[in-house]
């Protein structure tokens, strides 16, 4: 887990490089190194967060053993044992780096060594005979790659936004992609970003790079891996395939050669990872596990999650959220994302990286993915008996409040109407969670806020082999009388308490709305006062929404997500340091 940069082209300086590395020191803080193109074509920069192999020999960018390619890599190729295996009888390695063995699995297949992969990753070969790149980023975009093309006509990318900024990429908001979100809550569900002229490779997707121009093509879509096919087979023989794919893909990730641990909430799904955790280290596992907490009884996990480890020997670390550490963590987080993020659970998720970081733990596991493999969210069901589909759990009322932005400003929204490549519309909404909705902003939030304190996550059940199976199922086995998640629960049934097994999903629980209009009250009002007089302020009707911040802050409302939508844009209101800060929690 790493960060990767690079310019492409033949007019460029050496220094816009180094701003770029410099930038994303928090995402590798155990080295970096730099390759230039003797031509000067190509410069490739890497921030390294040494998970496998810790030695020199598995620093980056990495030449191949023909001397032809240079190779970055952010991420993971979990089955690089298998595939060095295969590789030996051709060619001689000289790490134990999983990079080398995507070195050499692209010399001997190419692009199509991407069906090989099992992993997480973002990475750009660079021929150097034939000066050429190629990028490719993994099934569902866990790790990230943005780029643009700059005005002397180079292309340059990195692993995050800032880093584009670091080269001199002009911080220009993307009015469409900002309407669009407070319009209809709709981000990170295409290429553009919310700065302009900058944009995401998106997930399942390779770049190619020759001569000036990039071209992109399609190399994984689940639709497409699944088809409209539909598994007949009994439903016992279903459950042993998957069970095993499941102990398969936990235990994958437990390859590390520094010390892992799991996150865990009460629900279904990280107790279903901390049960698959025992089946492939045995009883006697003693990972630590990490949660978070907010000391709000009504929302706090930690009952449900005491409950599962009960009887094991892991070490529970209780990572605590208090109301006070708030506002100056929204800013920091804010200046590690980029681009809007999801909240007060984001800053929450944010305090387990910083804990476990500080205890040595680089490496954590957590439970998502599920609710896409098996239809777990409440709007599910509802689809399933004929009802309207929100986008947000738990919620009943309209999310946003397009009312409280200019007029002008609000037709700048583009609207969205997801694929819908099934017969069935269960398996519709399934595809548009992993691919447009649900998964990419997920992915985005996690990665940035485990980058932040230098620890890798790694997300098992984002196994692709787990989602093609579970896709396949038809939907009485996803929902069966309102149950959702029916088949998993059946097949993880002996691997946790009955209490856990049957307990109904429940959204990421912290007390935002609560916060907000209580301890929260004054920096609240204050970062919505920054959005109304801050460079958007043109965007906004402030009768509108100092209208509608009174409401909730006096009356109530089901959900905070507008108001949460006017303090992101106080926040990135606020200048921005390039140059990140020291690693939070790093040694």
């Amino acid at each position: 887990m790493c960060g990767i940069a690079g310019i492409l082209g033949s007019n460029w300086e050496r220094d816009q490089l180094d701003a770029m590395v410099r930038s994303q020191r928090h995402r590798g803080p155990d080295g970096e190194g730099i390759y230039v193109d003797p031509k000067n074509l190509a410069g490739l920069g890497h921030d390294r967060l040494s998970i496998i192999d810790l030695s020199e020999a598995g620093s980056q960018p990495m030449r191949s053993h023909s001397g032809r390619y240079v190779a970055v890599l952010n991420g993971e190729i979990y089955n690089y044992l298998e595939l060095r295996a295969e590789l030996e009888g051709k060619f001689r390695f000289r790490s134990r780096s999983d990079t080398e063995v995507l070195l050499a699995a692209y010399e001997e297949w190419g692009a199509d060594c991407l069906h090989r992969l099992i992993g997480m990753f973002a990475f750009v070969v660079w021929d150097e005979n034939e000066k050429t790149a190629f990028a490719a980023r993994d099934r569902f975009g866990v790790k990230p790659f943005y780029y643009n093309k700059d005005a002397k006509g180079n292309f340059l990318f990195s692993s995050e936004i800032k880093g584009l900024h670091a080269a001199g990429t002009e911080r220009l908001a993307n009015e469409s992609v900002w309407a669009t979100y407070l319009r209809f809550g709709l981000y990170d569900h295409s290429t553009e970003t919310f700065w302009k002229d900058i944009y995401s490779l998106q997930a399942g997707h390779f770049l190619r790079w020759r001569d000036g121009h990039a071209q992109i093509t399609q190399w994984y879509d689940l639709a497409e891996a699944v088809a409209d096919d539909v598994d007949a087979r009994p439903e016992s023989d279903v459950r042993l395939e998957y069970l095993d794919l499941m102990k398969d893909s936990v235990n994958l990730r437990f390859r590390s050669d520094v010390p892992v641990g799991i996150n865990l909430s009460g629900g279904l799904d990280s107790s279903s990872l901390l049960g698959l955790v025992h089946e492939v280290q045995g009883a006697d596992s003693d990972v630590k596990a990490f949660t978070f907490a907010t000391g709000a009884a009504e929302y706090d996990e930690v009952p449900w999650v005491r409950e599962m480890l009960a009887r094991t020997n892991h070490e529970l670390v209780v990572c605590m959220l208090r109301p006070e550490e708030v506002p100056g963590l929204a800013e920091d987080i804010q200046a590690h994302q980029d681009e809007p993020f999801g909240g007060i659970p984001t800053l929450a998720y944010a305090k387990i990286f910083e804990e476990a970081r500080r205890r040595g733990v680089i490496v954590l596991l957590d439970g998502n993915g599920m609710d896409e493999q098996w239809a777990g969210y409440d709007y599910y069901a509802a689809s399933a008996n004929g009802n309207a589909v929100p986008t947000v759990q738990g919620i009943t009322n309209s999310p946003v409040r397009p009312e409280c932005l200019s007029p002008e400003f609000r037709q700048m929204a583009l609207p969205y109407a997801h694929p819908r490549p099934f017969k069935d519309g269960i398996r519709d909404l399934q595809y548009r969670d992993t691919r447009f909705t649900k998964i990419p902003r997920a992915m985005r939030f996690n990665d940035r806020i485990s980058m932040r304190s230098s620890t890798e996550l790694r997300e098992p059940f984002l196994d692709h082999r787990l989602f093609e199976l579970a896709m396949r199922q038809p939907v009485e086995r996803k929902i069966s009388n309102g149950v959702t998640k029916r088949m998993l629960r059946d097949i993880v049934r002996d691997l946790l308490p009955e209490t856990v097994a049957r307990a109904p999903k429940r959204a990421l629980q912290t007390p935002q709305r609560e916060w907000l209009r209580g301890p929260l009250r004054k920096w609240t009002a204050d970062m919505v006062n920054c959005a109304l007089s801050g460079p958007f302020s043109s965007w906004l009707s402030r009768p509108h929404i100092e209208s509608e911040l009174d409401r909730f802050l006096n009356i109530g409302s089901d959900n905070g997500f507008y108001v949460w939508q006017w303090i992101s844009l106080g926040l990135a209101s606020i200048p921005v340091n390039i140059t990140m800060k020291k690693t939070v929690g790093a040694q």
